[in-house]
């Protein structure tokens, strides 16, 4: 039995990055022996085991073989006779086709090359397998496109085939929202929209995203012009604002109503707010995502107008706003609203540092208003329906004597 660590961990233990994921690979074993030794086998479709101590994940060495469709389509062989030379190579990319025992690098296909290059490539002509690759790999683009990596451009000659052999439509729902929610919480999510937009997956697997290219807008507000080029603008600035994954896809999703508005009327997006909501409540049942996620990119889809123009809103607007947002019941939810809206709004070119002042003023309203104590309207003998109109009043005159004492 001989034991490697291999994939991610010798990856990033080469590019002096922070890694968590620790897999090794037993060659030369068997499913009996790994039982023996005290392993508690785990894996289902494949032989894989938790180690006794430290619970981390050791496979045996093995082979696949494509007999029907989609990343679930393969007949798995694992065996003492399978070699370390053939468990990578039925690996994705070079870069995760190495292995490591003590200090001895085992790298068959060129991945140690490859990183130094900042190339992404396939180890072989078997990538084409499995559809769901294309979006691994456009994760890891996003992952290390900061570290100056791209993808191969015979990987990419041979994505777009994939796309075209209509492979992509196979994968479940589950498995592409889970590539897309973990991209979201990589460096440059924006890189893998691209990364799927080149190799003309972005159509298939987001396709209301996809269609806002070359969908123009006002040069005025938006010297970007392009719908699309904005939107990955504006996943740049979120992925800068905060880490949530949450408020990255508010970010990107919050204009899709500009993919519905008539041609007739662009640059014009008159009502694209309102129009955006269908579209999202599509790509929501069709890919599963979950209700966190759509929470948010509802109401900054809804109301993110209205927050660049807040200083112009009425007391009575402003709070309808904060009211619908759940500002009062769960503070946080006004936080990561503002956050998709600055992104928004910094997501333009030459706006990119431009200064966000109505996220402040919003904040300063919701300050106030939240000041506004219950117990006092109880304590005048209130019930019910009418505590909450109360409140909603009182809110709505601390609101009004702010914005006069703003005005003078």
């Amino acid at each position: 039995m001989e034991i490697y660590l291999v994939g991610g961990a010798v990856r990033d233990k080469l590019l002096n990055y922070p890694s968590k994921d620790r897999d090794y690979v037993v060659v030369g074993s068997s499913v009996d022996e790994m039982l023996q030794q005290g392993f508690e086998q785990v894996g289902k479709d494949f032989p894989v085991f938790l180690h006794p101590d430290t619970k981390a994940e050791y496979a045996l060495a093995r082979t696949e073989r494509k007999i029907g469709g989609g990343y679930k389509g393969f007949e798995v062989h694992a065996s003492p006779e399978v070699t370390l030379k053939e468990d990578l190579q039925r690996r994705d990319l070079t870069i995760n086709a190495m292995a490591q025992r003590a200090d001895e690098l085992i790298d068959p296909y060129g991945g140690k090359v490859d990183l130094e290059a900042r190339i992404l490539r396939h180890v072989s002509p078997h990538f084409t397998e499995d559809p769901l690759r294309i979006l691994r790999v456009a994760r890891f683009a996003a992952r290390y496109a900061h570290l100056g990596f791209s993808v191969a451009p015979e990987t990419m000659k041979l994505m777009q085939e994939m796309v075209s052999s209509g492979e992509l439509a196979l994968l479940t729902a589950e498995r592409v929202w889970q590539e897309i929610s973990r991209s979201l919480g990589e460096q440059s999510p924006d890189i893998f929209f691209e990364v799927l937009r080149q190799c003309d997956a972005l159509a298939v697997i987001l396709p209301e995203l996809d269609v806002l290219f070359g969908v123009p807008q006002p040069a005025k507000h938006h010297p970007e012009i392009d719908t699309g080029i904005h939107t990955m603008m504006v996943l740049r600035q979120a992925a800068k604002l905060s880490d949530s994954a949450v408020v990255r896809f508010a970010a990107l999703v919050h204009d899709l109503g500009k993919g519905l508005t008539k041609a007739d009327n662009w640059p014009s997006h008159h009502g694209h707010e309102e129009m955006g909501l269908t579209a999202l409540k599509k790509m929501a049942t069709r890919l599963r995502i979950p209700n966190e996620f759509v929470d948010l990119a509802e109401k900054v889809m809804k109301y993110h107008t209205h927050c660049h123009r807040a200083f112009e809103l009425k007391a009575e607007t402003l709070l309808k706003v904060l009211e619908a947002l759940g500002a009062f019941r769960q503070p946080q939810k006004l936080t990561s609203f503002l956050l998709a809206c600055e992104a928004d709004a910094r997501g333009r070119k030459g706006f990119e540092n431009k200064d966000y002042p109505q996220a402040d003023w919003i904040k300063q309203a919701y300050f106030a208003a939240n000041e506004v104590d219950p117990k006092e309207f109880v304590k005048r003998g209130l019930v019910g329906k009418k505590i909450g109109d109360a409140i909603h009043k009182r809110r709505l005159e601390v609101i009004q004597q702010l914005k006069h004492a703003r005005a003078d």
